[in-house]
């Protein structure tokens, strides 16, 4: 028989999940470095993809105007048109007021494009797509030194993963995460067990 504590999960089926090491999600965070506008746009980009469990079309669709960094806060609307609050770590506000404090231009996008041969090398009409942020994370992956496949998901993936590792409960992470089906978030207990 069974001992009376276990509890059994809904199954879910098996996915690959694209983890990295928390030594390797160290390194990626710190691959961006200097001062130049690119290299605080990517650091601030990294950090906050992390740090608030983003999906990329998230963080492609959030303005300037949009994060409050005095209250390390923000609304975000993900799938479904529902919205939620998301956080921000100390390291992704320092980061996001050094790229904010340095930009000059006065697109509303919080993450903008840079065009060669522009004063700047700002291009003002072009907020980040999905696919450039893809293209930049998997720069800065080769650059710190990581084999595996990393994407935005992967960022996405070890936050929820960190945060059940040190003692998050399903339902708070579903929720940060926006799931509207718990099942959706039980992907990542295996992994925590």
């Amino acid at each position: 028989s069974l001992p009376a504590e276990r509890i059994d999960l809904d199954k879910v089926p098996e996915r690959e999940l694209d983890l990295i090491s928390e030594e390797e999600l160290t390194r990626l965070l710190e691959a961006p470095t200097g001062d130049s506008l690119k290299a605080l746009r990517d650091k601030a980009l990294l950090e906050l993809l992390f740090s608030a469990g983003l999906m990329v079309s998230e963080l492609c669709s959030l303005n300037r105007d949009s994060i409050n960094l005095k209250r390390g806060e923000f609304s975000v609307r993900g799938k479904g048109e529902k919205v939620r609050l998301v956080f921000i770590s100390d390291s992704a506000a320092s980061a996001l007021k050094d790229w904010l404090g340095k930009r000059t231009d006065l697109h509303e996008a919080l993450f903008i494009n840079f065009k060669p041969g522009r004063k700047d090398n700002l291009d003002e009409s072009a907020r980040l797509t999905p696919r450039s942020i893809e293209r930049i994370i998997k720069h800065y992956a080769i650059k710190a030194g990581i084999s595996k496949k990393v994407t935005p998901h992967t960022l996405r993936h070890c936050f929820a993963t960190d945060l059940l590792a040190n003692g998050g409960d399903l339902r708070s992470v579903q929720m940060m995460l926006g799931h509207a089906n718990i099942s959706t978030t039980q992907i990542y207990t295996h992994i925590t067990n």
